[in-house]
């Protein structure tokens, strides 16, 4: 559905070393990068990107849910989130509230976003 999604962060420097960690496991790797006030683009596979740019706007709290090809994915990208400095919003585990087969884990980022790795694969 996306092309991309481009978001504001307080701490440009600090965001980039916590999202290129954090979803490494899921695949994402450096893109174009400008000065701060553009930004780096991280890419995984196919056409969609994430950008980060610095904003002295006070951004609002989004919840940015990251797809994982697998269960194994999820519980590496939680780990790689904390190792960066986030914080815990959820542990790697089903969440048969949302589907039979959803396997997620949840971390606070640098601007109090909530960040999520999901599988839906069994």
């Amino acid at each position: 559905m996306f092309d991309h999604v481009k978001i504001g962060v307080s701490d440009f420097a600090a965001s980039k070393a916590f999202f290129m960690k954090a979803l490494a496991p899921l695949g994402v790797t450096a893109g174009a990068e400008g000065e701060p006030r553009y930004g780096i683009e991280l890419c995984a596979q196919g056409p969609a990107s994430f950008i980060l740019f610095q904003t002295d706007e006070k951004p609002a709290h989004l919840h940015l849910a990251f797809a994982a090809e697998t269960r194994g994915q999820v519980d590496a990208f939680y780990r790689a989130a904390l190792e960066a400095g986030g914080k815990d919003n959820g542990a790697p585990g089903l969440r048969p509230q949302y589907s039979g087969a959803y396997y997620a884990a949840f971390v606070i980022g640098p601007d109090g976003h909530n960040i999520e790795a999901v599988c839906h694969a069994s």
